[in-house]
């Protein structure tokens, strides 16, 4: 019989570092090649820009080493090169304002909110050392995470920006609480569901080859469905509304692995967004723009038509296979082009292969995100580790379909890329908790005790026969 030698589980620190020396690499040097390009050298503060780039992500890669030395050694260099790209064509934005006598500034805190969320992500992961922690609070989270939903709507806190109510304004800052909100939620949506697996996956009458839930069953996801439509109509936000209801369907399906949970998921959402689009106008706006965005009238509506899909779209078109290279495009003739629609101005400028080689960093960063959730040892983790990855991976795909007109225009931010302090801590946050359970998913399995390693049991005394010993043991019940 073959004998199996096992081989000890490398921490994988060392790649990590070489792969963040890639992705340092990648940043500074676009932000460099912007200013070859717009300006003749490289920036006036490239040597203070690179060390504060290396500053936060050697240390965060030194953090991983003492708390989580078996952490994932993909994730964070893929992120690091993700949010460098961002920095650099947020820079390149700010050029195209300024020459046009805009108001720019928006690089630098961009890179002040990159600093405090690597240094917030840095102590998630001191703090939090097991994830299952995060299990005690799932009834806690479900109130947070609806708070947070529903805080923009709290008059005098929150505040409407181009028609939507998603934000709120203390001190004249913004933030976008939910963002974080979908965190919180994904905390009860997997400490929900790995209570109610069993239930919602085995429990129900099956309809057509659907396996269909029992009507109580259907509370969560009818609790959730309500939720999204109130967002989507009272605070006119499609996007939030879409990623909160697609995390939990999406996490629903992870638990279950019944199809029929996301059909009528799908269904009730596609249903409630029908009939909101006939009834209130700010959402039948929405889907006429992403129906008729060619239109003349719908064009030169103003505000609300839609003259920044089309000059997105011919932004992208001008860029071609290669681009037009990076500070030599015109997205500044796109509004909110720092935001919204950095996704159309990354195409104009690196074309359709730069922008397939960033989309493939987010398809590895959710692989990897996917792995974890395989590989770690307990329902909650799996869950979790899943639905974060699969939150980062919807987004993606609701701003890129939003931006190409695959989908209507959702108000959503490309993570890491695109310019938005709140955005960008949250998902930040997410990469400190995807680290985490990936050093428990990676670490090694305490080994066994080998049978001949163990103490030789101590010897039974012989008594001797007749003696009064033996019959005060055998009188107490001994046996021995």
């Amino acid at each position: 019989m073959a004998t199996v030698t096992p081989h000890p589980v490398r921490p994988g620190r060392g790649p990590e570092l070489v792969l963040l020396v890639i992705a340092l690499a990648i940043g500074v040097g676009a932000y460099a090649i912007v200013g070859l390009a717009t300006a003749g050298s490289v920036p006036a503060d490239i040597v203070g820009y690179s060390a504060g780039l290396v500053a936060l992500a050697v240390g965060m890669h030194v953090v991983l080493r003492w708390r989580a030395p078996y952490a994932d050694p993909v994730i964070l260099p893929v992120v690091v090169a993700l949010n460098g790209l961002g920095l650099a064509m947020i820079y390149r934005i700010d050029l195209a304002y300024q020459a046009r006598g805009r108001f720019g500034g928006f690089a630098e805190r961009q890179l002040t909110w990159t600093a405090v969320s690597i240094v917030l992500a840095a102590v998630v992961l001191v703090v939090l050392r097991d994830h299952r922690t995060l299990r005690r609070y799932t009834y806690t989270a479900m109130v947070a995470g609806l708070a947070l939903l529903m805080l923009p709507l709290v008059p005098g806190l929150g505040a409407e920006v181009n028609g939507a109510r998603i934000w709120i304004r203390i001190a004249e800052q913004s933030f976008q609480p939910a963002e974080v909100g979908k965190i919180v939620l994904a905390v009860f949506f997997a400490g929900y569901l790995v209570t109610n697996r069993d239930t919602l996956a085995l429990a129900g009458p099956r309809v057509l080859g659907l396996q269909l839930p029992r009507a109580r069953d259907l509370g969560p996801i009818l609790l959730a469905w309500v939720v999204s439509l109130a967002l989507l109509v009272l605070e006119r936000d499609l996007g939030t509304s879409l990623l909160f209801f697609g995390l939990f369907v999406g996490m629903l399906y992870l638990a279950t692995e019944r199809i029929s949970w996301v059909v009528i998921g799908v269904g009730l959402f596609l249903g409630g967004a029908a009939v909101a689009a006939r009834v209130f106008a700010h959402v039948a706006a929405r889907f006429e723009v992403w129906l008729h965005a060619l239109d003349d009238d719908v064009f030169q509506r103003d505000p609300g038509g839609s003259g920044q899909l089309v000059r997105g779209l011919f932004g992208m078109a001008s860029g071609g296979l290669f681009g037009t290279g990076l500070g030599e495009g015109r997205p500044d003739l796109v509004p909110y082009a720092e935001s919204d629609f950095i996704v159309a101005s990354l195409g104009e400028e690196l074309g359709l292969t730069g922008l397939l080689a960033i989309l493939v960093l987010y398809v590895v960063l959710t692989q990897r995100g996917l792995r974890t959730a395989i590989g770690v040892r307990d329902g909650f983790g799996k869950l979790f580790a899943g639905g974060m990855a699969f939150v980062v991976a919807f987004q993606c795909f609701v701003v890129v379909g939003g931006v190409t007109r695959v989908i209507p225009l959702t108000g959503l931010t490309m993570p890491f890329l695109a310019y938005g302090g709140s955005s960008l801590l949250a998902n930040w946050i997410i990469v400190a908790l995807l680290l985490r359970i990936s050093d428990s998913a990676r670490r090694p399995a305490p080994q066994a005790a080998r049978p001949e390693d163990a103490a030789p049991a101590p010897a039974t005394p012989v008594l001797p026969q007749g003696s009064d010993l033996e019959t005060e043991v055998i009188r107490l019940g001994g046996d021995e």
